[in-house]
């Protein structure tokens, strides 16, 4: 495994400036020379003025957040990563990565969760470029190998989760969105390790039941929640009848039997519990009649 070593380049434009004289000094040379008549002259000018040309061509720039990774007819001399107008030898051929930070949406996959139910899932990777030479040498396409490496490690945090909490549980898909993103964060990293590359960020982007099964599941959840909600309400509606007899035992404003208490419990409970507004009937006769 190649590991990165800084290359420390020699500044461009004393350079650039030192060779455009030389070239000038050739040039004057020439002319020199043909005053003179002198092939020899001109041939040593041309020469030197040749030779500078060639040594232009070391001559490369590095932005910022950029890295140029230098090898030398296969062997890998360094990287150089100050940025602005620089030098290296002319043998040395430059490959430019870039160490800025970038995004990766991966595709709608279509897989089965913890409980095998199928689902689509997608997700957004931020990530950058910190080995450059890693990124260069020890991968084909480091940019290929992120989209590759991410959509399977979303497939494999995507299996080991359910989409929805239940009792056998404690961590779903959809409910603990900090914890799965954390958990998809730490698969790609592992992934991408080596080939020099840092995940910045990942979390879901998109969650939902596949089409074949979403409607039965919307059933489900409807289901679930109206059984929590007359749950909710049914224990609401207790209390409140076990208030109401207490406060008319307790302020002594009538006593009632034990059937005449179970027909006022039952009067009451469905008043509480039903979808609908409550029709009252007046007796007008006594209260046994």
């Amino acid at each position: 495994m190649i590991t990165e070593r800084q290359y420390a380049a020699l500044p461009g434009l004393p350079m650039l400036l030192g060779l455009l004289a030389i070239l000038g000094v050739g040039g004057y040379g020439i002319w020199i020379g043909a005053e003179a008549d002198s092939v020899w002259i001109i041939l040593a000018s041309v020469l030197v003025m040749a030779v500078t040309g060639f040594l232009l061509a070391g001559l490369f720039i590095v932005n910022p957040n950029e890295a140029k990774v230098l090898q030398f007819f296969g062997d890998y001399v360094g990287t150089a990563k100050a940025p602005g107008l620089r030098w290296a030898n002319p043998f040395y051929t430059k490959k430019t990565v870039t160490l800025r930070v970038r995004n990766f949406e991966s595709s709608k996959l279509k897989v089965n969760d913890l409980e095998g139910s199928p689902i689509e899932i997608a997700s957004v990777v931020v990530w950058q470029v910190h080995d450059a030479s890693e990124a260069v040498f020890n991968v084909d396409d480091y940019e290929n190998f992120v989209q590759v490496q991410s959509e399977a490690a979303l497939r494999q945090m995507a299996t080991s989760y359910p989409y929805d909490l239940h009792e056998e549980h404690k961590i779903a898909l959809r409910s603990h969105a900090n914890e799965i993103n954390e958990h998809l964060r730490n698969e790609i990293q592992e992934r991408l390790a080596q080939a020099g590359l840092t995940v910045v960020e990942a979390r879901v982007s998109h969650l939902a039941y596949a089409p074949e099964i979403a409607q039965a599941m919307l059933q489900r959840q409807q289901a679930a929640a109206i059984i929590a909600a007359r749950t909710r309400i049914v224990e609401g509606a207790v209390t409140m009848v076990h208030m109401a007899l207490e406060q008319l035992a307790k302020k002594d404003v009538v006593h009632l039997d034990e059937e005449r208490k179970a027909a006022m419990v039952s009067n009451l409970l469905v008043v509480l519990c039903s979808d609908n507004d409550a029709q009252p009937v007046i007796n007008t006769g006594t209260l046994y009649t």
